[in-house]
């Protein structure tokens, strides 16, 4: 009831999947739309986090040393990858074939005689292509991405490529392991990797090294996971966003992802299950306690590139070292810290109950829309409020939202009838 059954993960999946084809389409073939992170998943609520898009320009491809480049189509520009003296996990990209217009002004030398792209001459690119282009405008840059927001929704655009590099795939498909079974270990393989636009935060050279992701392949694992591993990695984010509360994504989602990842492959699936909840999340917290104290975390696909080679302070560390501590020793009550599971608890079974329906009732109606308008096309409240009028779906909207205002109003003094503002209460409870 709080959002991350198996039903209405399918849905947002669903839903997403389809926006994304739709948005694909609008590009002919140059440009692969594709939604990753917990939207992907089905593990976040329709406003809950940033949408996370990766646009990937399917002119430009990318290999690995020793791949042959005559398998590449001769109208697809080519870059070799450079890992020799990147950090694990990034690489640089020096032009091998062609000459891609998008990435004309990111070009360089460097120093030898090479041709390499810039990843940040590159996203800046993108950026004033946006302000051309009549475009969202995008905020600063975060990361390799470009936070832009379309009504109400906030996307975290990153511009990449698809690279290919079967070596380091493979490494990862021959490890001993007790998960993913596999037909999933062969499906990630097949789905390949990008590279990213952005460096090694430490390193000289950052402005001109990648990073090298497995978007897609890490939501097909994730998916994967059974219901146990899901609801051990959703409890994890409550605690990094209500208990930890990282002020410069020092601990992030995505650290706690790859705990659960790594924990998943190490241990037998038959161990995971709706008993043993707890004692996961406490080997879970024990981990990332041990992460922090050594400042180590091999990132799963990857496991020579550190997750928490990240500019964190001792005392941030011993604050976080103390607060595990402390809940580690809590035992079961360690999730009356988390408020949503806390109100959760208070406010069971009626009014919760009466609540919970409607909002997931809500959800799945804009998720409906998300699926049939791509929101990255033209004005979004206008879109949004033509496809329920020609639906039938935006009566049943305003009726969900002033149900929940009436009842703020007999259960509040504070409030009087003429506050009812659809729009603030259909964010709060969409967030």
């Amino acid at each position: 009831m709080l959002g991350y059954g198996h039903e209405l993960r399918q849905k947002r999946r669903e839903c997403y999947t389809e926006r994304d084809r739709l948005n694909t389409a609008r590009w002919g073939n140059a440009l692969e739309v594709i939604t990753v992170g917990s939207k992907a998943e089905g593990l976040s609520r329709y406003l809950e986090s940033d949408t996370d898009t990766v646009c990937i320009n399917n002119f430009v491809k990318c290999i690995e040393a020793g791949c042959d480049i005559n398998s590449i189509p001769e109208d697809t520009s080519v870059f070799r990858m450079d890992t020799t003296i990147c950090n694990p996990g990034h690489c640089l990209l020096l032009l091998e074939r062609g000459l891609p217009l998008v990435c004309l002004f990111a070009m360089c030398d460097n120093g030898h005689g090479k041709i390499l792209l810039s990843s940040e001459a590159y996203v800046n690119c993108h950026k004033k292509m946006s302000h051309f282009l009549r475009g969202p405008i995008p905020n600063e840059r975060a990361g390799p991405s470009l936070p832009v927001t379309i009504g109400c929704v906030k996307h975290d655009l990153v511009y990449a490529f698809r690279c290919h590099c079967p070596s380091i795939l493979q490494r990862w498909a021959s490890r001993s392991r007790h998960w993913p079974p596999f037909n999933v270990v062969e499906k990630v393989v097949s789905m390949g990797a990008f590279v990213t636009p952005v460096g090694f935060k430490g390193s000289e050279s950052k402005n001109i090294e990648w990073r090298i992701c497995f978007n897609t392949g890490e939501t097909e694992l994730m998916i994967n996971l059974n219901d146990a591993q899901i609801k051990l990695y959703v409890l994890l984010k409550m605690i990094g966003k209500d208990v930890l509360k990282p002020r410069h994504k020092e601990i992030t989602s995505y650290i706690l992802k790859n705990i659960v990842l790594w924990l998943a492959e190490k241990n037998p699936q038959s161990m995971f299950h709706e008993k043993s909840l707890l004692f996961w999340l406490r080997e879970a917290l024990l981990e990332l306690r041990i992460a922090l104290s050594n400042k180590q975390l091999p990132y799963y696909m990857i496991p020579e590139r550190n997750l928490m080679a990240t500019e964190l302070t001792d005392t941030q560390k011993r604050r976080w070292i103390a607060t595990l501590t402390d809940m580690l020793g809590e035992g079961p009550a360690i999730i009356r810290r988390l408020p949503l599971i806390r109100q959760a608890i208070i406010s069971y079974p009626d009014p919760f109950l009466w609540y919970n329906t409607r909002r997931i009732e809500l959800e799945i109606i804009l998720l409906e829309f998300i699926k049939s308008a791509p929101c990255l096309n033209g004005n979004y409240f206008a879109n949004m409020f033509n496809h329920y009028f020609r639906h039938g779906l935006m009566w049943r909207l305003l009726v969900i939202c002033y149900d929940v205002f009436l009842k703020m109003f007999v259960e509040d003094s504070t409030y009087t009838c003429i506050e009812f503002d659809c729009f603030h209460i259909l964010t709060r409870m969409l967030m």
